[in-house]
């Protein structure tokens, strides 16, 4: 091998060791996200009564379930089109330009939605509080500038600011319950702050993300091509648009927002057909599987570059490998899932109680369902991002979707009682979803288009949704 060569691969490696070291700050912030989440909600039950616990639990699932949707695709195509603009030929200002008139215009037509639909909001989904209405509608402007910020970190491969962006939001928000658990204030409001807190201190932010774009950085040296390649030129006449991306960021698109039918919907009918106390309720009971799939997260965004890696570079394993990989991690998600379902047996009622409080007695039959929901449910997202490796992007989204869509029309059936209801269709969707994807995995039909390559923006995009979940 020639002096060049030596160096092109050194080169290389280098790249591979700092791109590794930033994508596993992003799985810590992460898995201390979703961990303060949980936290959040154990020290609001403790300190909350029934209904005041359920309007909080009511008011973050309206919130997130709405910045999720929509702020998504402006994030995902922000964060992928300055990669492919660093890439190719250097950042262009026009980007930002246009993606922050997306997410302004979007914010602000959410936010006259909400002004206009002030009374049925205020009134059927927060009991009449007018201090929560104005901390949904203030959360989900701030929201947008939140998003945009984790969308041009993203892009520019800065997961320590992107990380900063998850934990601050996140650490924020927690010290209002803890301030309610230590006696320094109380009550509803004072929980509920946390909700608007969070995002707005994450907004301080964003003066970095102008001081970026003045200094016209380029790329972080991991970003740049491989060794031995040169980065393809820009189509002629590509613009900078929602439909940039294309398919693939669609399918992302559509598995975050199943992902949110699968963990919210249930709680929200509640809400209409039951009330705050149900609401609150089925909350905790779906905070089993909800706990772990937040940590889980941590795993799905080093999973996939790893699956990538195998199945584009041979010589790091080939096909073998791959399967071996998600083999030991479903093996790993059996295990886990079998030693919840152990505790829960032997002391699930109890334990939930020392969770959120003694206010709610829970169903041991109950528990097991939503923990072997859970389970299936986390091999499902293993074999998704099995999927996504292989290239089958679309085939994945349309499994999602269905069996999101299926759960939320089981929860409307009359079908046992409104808590049964739920944790059955929950358990069964995710056995339907785990079935569906396997059969993807084990019988592939890759779309060139849908292909995630090592160090790719595609592979950039399915990271940061597996991230969101926790964010």
């Amino acid at each position: 091998m020639n002096g060049e060569a030596l160096r092109r691969a050194d080169a290389a490696g280098q790249a591979a060791r700092r791109y590794g070291r930033t994508a596993s700050m992003l799985s810590v912030a992460v898995g201390a996200t979703g961990f303060i989440v949980y936290l959040y909600f154990a020290l609001a039950a403790h300190n909350l009564d029934k209904a005041a616990y359920g309007d909080v639990t009511t008011l973050w699932l309206v919130v997130f379930v709405t910045v999720a949707t929509l702020y998504r695709p402006v994030e995902q195509l922000l964060s992928r089109t300055i990669a492919e603009r660093h890439a190719r030929e250097g950042f262009r200002g026009r980007p930002l330009r246009v993606a922050a008139t997306i997410q302004g215009s979007v914010a602000l037509c959410v936010t006259v939605l909400c002004l206009v639909l002030r009374n049925p909001i205020e009134d059927e989904l927060l009991s009449g509080n007018s201090t929560l209405y104005w901390i949904l509608v203030v959360s989900i402007a701030a929201y947008a500038g939140t998003f945009f910020a984790r969308g041009f970190f993203a892009g520019h491969r800065r997961f320590g600011l992107y990380s900063s962006v998850l934990l601050s939001d996140a650490c924020t928000r927690i010290l209002f319950p803890l301030a309610v658990a230590v006696g320094i204030a109380s009550g509803t409001t004072a929980v509920a702050l946390g909700i608007v807190a969070g995002p707005l201190v994450s907004l301080t932010l964003v003066p970095a993300v102008v001081a970026i774009a003045l200094r016209g950085r380029g790329l972080e040296p991991e970003l740049e091509p491989e060794a031995g390649t040169d980065a393809p030129p820009a189509p002629e006449g590509t613009e900078f648009t929602l439909a940039h991306g294309g398919g693939f960021a669609a399918a992302v698109l559509l598995i975050v927002f199943s992902e949110q039918l699968f963990l919210s919907s249930g709680a929200l009918i509640l809400k209409v057909t039951e009330g705050a106390v149900a609401t609150a309720f089925i909350f905790n009971v779906l905070m089993l599987a909800r706990a772990p799939i937040y940590l889980f997260q941590a795993v799905a965004t080093s999973l996939l570059p790893h699956l990538t890696r195998l199945r584009f570079r041979p010589g790091v394993g080939g096909e073998d490998a791959f399967r071996l990989s998600v083999r030991l991690t479903i093996t790993a998600v059996v295990g886990f899932a079998a030693l919840v379902a152990a505790i829960v047996l032997i002391a699930g009622p109890a334990l939930m109680q020392v969770a959120f409080s003694d206010k709610y007695s829970y169903d041991r039959a109950g528990l097991l369902i939503v923990t072997v929901g859970m389970g299936f449910y986390l091999a499902a997202a293993t074999l998704n991002q099995a999927a996504l490796a292989q290239g089958q992007a679309r085939r994945a989204a349309i499994c999602w979707i269905g069996c999101g869509l299926a759960y939320v029309g089981w929860n409307l059936l009359p079908i046992f009682d409104e808590f049964r209801r739920v944790e059955v269709g929950f358990a069964l969707a995710a056995v339907t979803l785990c079935g569906l994807l396997y059969l993807l995995y084990r019988r592939p039909h890759p779309r060139p288009e849908d292909a995630v390559r090592p160090d790719s923006v595609q592979e950039l995009e399915a990271r940061l949704a597996a991230a969101d979940e926790a964010g």
